[in-house]
């Protein structure tokens, strides 16, 4: 008598099991409003802090009624719940893209990241990746609403606790943000979730601003109405190739880890093809896009226009803008094609293009293996061009853009030089494939991942060099230039976006058209060669060959 009777078992367990409930809730909760929007930001400092909104929050739902507090509730859970997607979808656009996610603009970008994947892993292995993503969403929105619903009760049941809670946590918080106190570099008072749905409104606002603006910059094209007879007159008869390499950015030839391998490369190259009569000058051209997307430089290279996201692509493709290849075409003194590897499937761009036909990976004859991600060796795709365009006798002149993939991420294994005999039907690179590294090794060390990257370029320019000195000839007109620098894991956000370009020739009339360009002589453009935007690049070419 007098004496309290013990909780039974199951009544314990389910205090237990509800207090766990809880703190999982508050983690979850603490740590959506907490989680920064770059990988490299993740650390136990960045969650030491303290967040203004979970401030705001409590006091709110200690004020409401309990319909509008459930209502509250809920809404705010699902808006961390998209907060925190999009604060991962930033993380993995800033790795690739040294960029953040565009609500507005890079929705469209899943389909070419599903077509990846099923290049990649399958068609069924992309299906499973992309319902289980979806699931994950799903279930994050869930699990975020089912938390604040759950904390808000808790809030609202210990009243007297949580009040003088909120009001101590909101003075510390304008104490240290008025002192300016910092953990680990971060600031403790955080307003995080408020600055990403500020800048989020801001990149919305922007995005719906482009379309109209980019309808006004693509309305203004001075050759729109020039005749064939009047383009192209300075390479009639010339054998005109713009080539690609995928990847090659400034870096390559200024990275102190790199620029020794990659300029012995370009200075032997310089020397090899002065001996065989050619002549090159280099620059650098500014992309619209660095890490990937390379479609975005290649369309603003030809356009004319500046194309950084996927929309102004698809606005510019479905156009009747001149492009730098169709103006070849409008000439009628060219057969303009595309030796484009890494295509593998129905590309309708290739009429905007202006190209009479296109090679992609199914045309080329290749029956070798894949190297990663890169579906056919550099050199074999410019062996292709030779056997199925260029080599032909009495070939008419030709206009092509060739895109060389062997140097696109992730730079392993890696493709070696043959003997352009020794390259047959690409069986051979079999052989070649099992004695390369493996890309899962590879990518466990950032300094093999730089190494492997250097490499892969220098098997391009080694293959495009050796190709002009075998097969080259007086009316022979190269422009080979990158499409954009690596992803941040290379370049560690150095360089900038600069990309070399070059034009070589054998012919000196060729190059004197371009001198008063002032770009330097040789392969390898110096660190005070002129630098233009990507989009200047049509007008001046079609200027500087163009009637007298």
């Amino acid at each position: 008598m007098g004496t309290s009777r013990p909780l039974p078992r199951v009544a314990v367990s389910r205090v237990v099991v509800s207090r766990v409930g809880t703190g999982l809730a508050a983690v979850l909760v603490a740590g959506a409003l907490l989680l920064p929007d770059r990988l490299e930001r993740l650390s136990p400092g960045a969650f030491a802090r303290i967040p203004v909104e979970a401030i705001a929050g409590a006091a709110l739902l200690l004020i409401l009624r309990p319909r509008a507090r459930r209502v509250a509730a809920v809404a705010a859970g699902v808006v961390l719940g998209v907060l925190t997607l999009l604060n991962v979808l930033d993380m993995g656009f800033h790795s690739v893209l040294a960029r953040p996610f565009d609500p507005v603009l890079d929705w469209v970008l899943f389909d070419d990241a599903e077509a990846f994947l099923s290049d990649s892993i399958g068609g069924a292995g992309a299906t499973a990746a992309v319902i289980g993503a979806g699931l994950l969403v799903v279930v994050l929105l869930v699990l975020m609403a089912l938390s604040v619903v759950r904390l808000s009760h808790v809030v609202v049941r210990h009243r007297a606790v949580t009040a003088p809670t909120t009001l101590v946590a909101g003075t510390v918080w304008v104490l240290c943000a008025a002192l300016g106190v910092q953990v680990s570099g971060a600031a403790v008072a955080s307003g995080s979730a408020a600055d990403v749905v500020r800048s989020r409104v801001q990149q919305v606002r922007a995005g719906m601003a482009d379309r109209e603006a980019f309808a006004e910059e693509s309305a203004v094209d001075a050759f729109r109405d020039t005749p064939g007879d009047r383009l192209l007159t300075g390479l009639r008869g010339k054998d005109v190739l713009f080539v690609f390499i995928e990847s090659y950015g400034r870096n390559a030839i200024e990275d102190p880890e790199m620029a020794p391998e990659v300029g012995a490369v370009l200075a032997d190259g310089s020397r090899r093809l002065g001996a065989a009569g050619f002549s090159s000058r280099s620059a650098f051209l500014t992309s619209p896009t660095t890490g990937g997307g390379s479609w975005l430089a290649h369309s603003t290279f030809a356009s004319g226009l500046w194309i950084d996201n996927q929309r102004r692509y698809r606005d510019l493709t479905s156009s009747d803008r001149l492009t730098l290849t169709s103006a070849f075409r409008r000439t009628g003194a060219w057969r303009t094609v595309g030796i484009m590897p890494g295509v593998t499937r129905a590309w309708p761009e290739g009429r905007f293009y202006g190209l009479d036909h296109v090679y992609d990976s199914r045309h080329l004859g290749y029956r070798g293996p894949k190297f990663s991600w890169t579906p056919v060796p550099d050199q074999y795709s410019l062996a292709a061009f030779e056997r199925l365009e260029h080599g032909k006798a009495g070939h008419d002149p030709l206009m092509a853009e060739i895109i060389l993939t062997s140097s696109h991420n992730p730079w392993a294994p890696i493709p070696t030089m043959l003997g352009w005999d020794e390259i047959g039907d690409g069986s051979v690179y079999e052989r070649v494939k099992k004695a390369g590294e493996d890309p899962t090794e590879v990518w466990k060390d950032p300094a093999r991942v730089r190494t492997e990257y250097r490499r892969s370029i220098e098997y391009s320019l080694s293959s495009l060099i050796s190709y002009v000195e075998t097969y080259g000839d007086d009316d022979t007109v190269l422009v080979f230039l990158g499409d954009h620098q690596p992803v941040p894991a290379v370049t560690r956000d150095r360089h900038g976006r600069d990309v070399p370009v070059t034009v070589v020739a054998r012919d000196p009339a060729v190059l004197d058209r371009i001198s008063g360009w002032g770009w330097q002589e040789g392969l390898k453009p110096g660190p005070d060669a002129p630098v233009w935007r990507m989009d200047a690049f049509r007008d001046r070419f079609l200027t500087a060959y163009g009637p007298r």
